[in-house]
């Protein structure tokens, strides 16, 4: 099955398997990809306005256009903090944004780290949210490996492997196959959230 290089707007599906209830099922790939490249196209020229973007951009603004820019937003990729000037973020920029994540299931995994019942849905969902957010291997491995280290879940113990480096080695199908990390996320954030109390 093919996947692709921008996710669903709607359900983040990168394969034409959408999730039951998504509005762009049946969309070609290739409109929803014209959608974020148009997008992209416009913001690479600079910062602007969201009536300039929807002017700018080929082709007519609809529905699909709306809700890539939304999800180029909702994902950090387009800053508009600057009073409506949106604006792409530079490479830096976003990875230092989303290697710290602001909402939950994920704010909880990271401020808290893992916890002994939970550590397999937790060092899971860690990597497949960098990895989703476009971090390297390498960059993902090391901030999954701190996060072992700087939240104590480390020093808490109950896992078999010697090292948190040798623990995230052998979770790299995880970041190979990029599977979704909200299930295994809530999942944890139970755990945690149970622990906390």
């Amino acid at each position: 099955m093919p996947h692709f290089d921008y996710p669903c707007p709607d359900c983040r599906a990168t394969t034409s398997l959408h999730d039951a209830d998504c509005r762009f099922e049946g969309t070609p790939w290739v409109e929803v990809e014209r959608a974020y490249v148009d997008i992209v196209s416009v913001l690479a020229g600079g910062p602007c306005d969201e009536e300039t973007l929807r002017r700018e951009a080929p082709g007519e603004w609809g529905p699909l256009q709306q809700a890539a820019l939304r999800r180029l937003k909702r994902d950090e990729r387009v800053s508009d903090a600057n009073s409506g000037v949106l604006r792409l973020r530079t490479a830096e920029e976003f990875r230092e944004e989303v290697s710290e994540p602001t909402r939950e299931p994920m704010r909880t995994l990271h401020q808290y780290g893992s916890v002994p019942g939970c550590h397999d849905n937790a060092v899971f969902a860690m990597i497949a949210w960098y990895e989703m957010v476009g971090l390297s291997w390498p960059e993902t491995r090391e901030n999954v490996v701190n996060w072992l280290r700087d939240t104590g879940a480390w020093d808490r113990g109950g896992f078999e492997e010697a090292t948190p480096a040798e623990l995230v080695e052998k979770k790299r199908h995880v970041y190979e196959a990029g599977y979704g990390w909200k299930e295994k996320a809530v999942s944890a954030k139970r755990v945690i959230d149970r622990y906390r109390s």
